[in-house]
């Protein structure tokens, strides 16, 4: 049974809706309805906005992002930190620490846009297995509440660094507890060959955590830190890692454990997302049965988590060309330079046409972007409208993580801007780059 115009229910019960059925409706934002037929997102109609901005854009539901944040302090209290990485301009900033979320960077770049958003310093964890001198300075002296410390080498500047400044930073061992996630091995760090952090099976975590505690150290030791991946669904990893940890957490007689972020996102059909409730349920209820002692301060670090699934970006189509025998390919004007992820990672993801939300996908074609690449694919074997034609807004759901933060300038194209909607309003929070953009760094 089709929806009413704006009830903002999929088309379909989305078991029913198979490989060339509408796109299931569980991908879109919170706030997505169809409109006779046409996507709007936050009461915001997605061809209108295209028509005024131009494309690619990156349209996020500001309220999804906002729930999100709130879902994560339900899970985890004042233990809830955004992992910026995915997403972060002065605007996420400035809504995270609205919400009342902490905020983990793991760059100086990081820690300036989130200062400039107006993050209080002491809600800040600086993460970063190569920490430079400038960056532990810089956030030292901002006042920054925890620093995930990552090697040896940083130990000692940090000894160096925080008398001087006078300040005792409050620090985080990163451990890695031998866990290997089922996760693709780009984003796997939970395993004892990782440039993060300290081994546990080979004693170089237990140096460091005495080198930390002993009496006058200028770094106050207050917890461990446990980060296995990226894009887990198996929350038993989880589980895992903690039972892993629970025995060098007690001898470290420290009261604090993060257990980092990763928690997956579904991108197409059939991958399910795990609640972030129930993935601090897991955590606590493994710590529990690890004889992990009470009154600890848990404290996770979702990214994708949180923003993933609020945003979609929109393209127009430019060439559609069928290649008889062999696939149609479908070229779009943004392509690997506003989403990396699929060349880098093999990333799966679904399209659409937005004018026609809750149409059935019969035809199968390569969707793929403007960059000199053959690799340049943005959707493999993308299930379509029949009738997709130029001059078409194509649009894929799930891309409101590392689009826009890994997207880059290749063959000079420059970057999509990002808009939120709200309210049945929008507004632009990262402009569009311009070609003088391209040549304000060169000397």
């Amino acid at each position: 049974m089709l929806p009413d115009p704006g009830a903002g229910e999929p088309a379909l019960p989305e078991n029913a809706a198979g490989p060339a059925g509408p796109l299931p409706w569980h991908l879109l934002p919170d706030n997505a309805e169809a409109r006779h037929g046409s996507l709007a997102i936050a009461g915001v109609d997605l061809l209108d906005l295209c028509a005024e901005v131009g494309t690619p854009v990156f349209v996020y539901d500001e309220q999804h992002i906002r729930d999100r944040c709130r879902q994560a302090r339900r899970a985890w209290g004042d233990g809830a930190a955004y992992a910026s990485k995915a997403f972060l301009c002065r605007a996420m900033a400035s809504l995270v620490a609205g919400e009342g979320l902490a905020m983990d960077v793991s760059t100086g770049g990081e820690l300036h846009v989130a200062l400039a958003g107006g993050m209080p310093p002491e809600r800040l964890v600086l993460h970063g297995n190569n920490k430079s001198e400038m960056e532990l300075v810089a956030a030292l002296r901002a006042g920054v509440g925890r620093v995930v410390v990552d090697s040896e080498d940083e130990i000692r500047r940090l000894e160096r660094i925080a008398p001087s400044l006078d300040r005792r930073p409050a620090a985080l061992v990163r451990v890695t507890p031998g866990v290997e996630a089922h996760t693709h091995e780009y984003v796997q760090t939970g395993q004892d060959d990782s440039k993060f952090g300290f081994s546990v099976a080979s004693g170089a975590a237990q140096a460091a955590v005495e080198r930390l505690g002993r009496p006058g150290s200028p770094v106050q030791l207050v917890g461990i830190h446990v980060h296995i991946g990226s894009q887990i669904f198996a929350l038993e990893s989880f589980a895992r890692a903690v039972e892993a940890v629970a025995p060098f957490f007690e001898r470290a007689g420290v009261d604090e454990l993060c257990v980092g972020g990763g928690l997956g996102v579904g991108y197409v059909e059939g991958e399910p997302t795990p609640d972030m409730e129930t993935w601090a349920e897991t955590v606590r209820a493994a710590a529990a049965g690890a004889g992990i002692h009470a009154g600890v301060r848990f404290t996770a670090e979702p990214g994708r988590a949180i923003v993933a699934a609020a945003a979609v970006t929109c393209y127009t189509v430019g060439t559609i060309k069928p290649i008889p025998g062999l696939r149609t390919y479908v070229s779009v004007d943004g392509g690997m330079s506003d989403n990396p992820r699929p060349v880098l990672y093999g990333s799966g993801y679904e399209a659409f046409l937005p004018r026609e939300v809750t149409a059935g996908r019969p035809l199968v074609a390569h969707v793929v972007g403007k960059h000199c690449e053959s690799g340049d694919f943005i959707v493999r074997d993308a299930c379509l409208p029949a009738d997709v034609a130029v001059n078409d807004i194509l649009a894929t759901p799930v891309t409101g993580a590392y689009g826009h933060s890994m997207a880059s300038t290749y063959n000079k194209v420059p970057r999509p801007p990002v808009v939120f909607a709200r309210d049945g309003d929008w507004r632009v929070v990262v402009r569009r780059e311009t070609l003088a953009d391209l040549l304000a760094l060169d000397a």
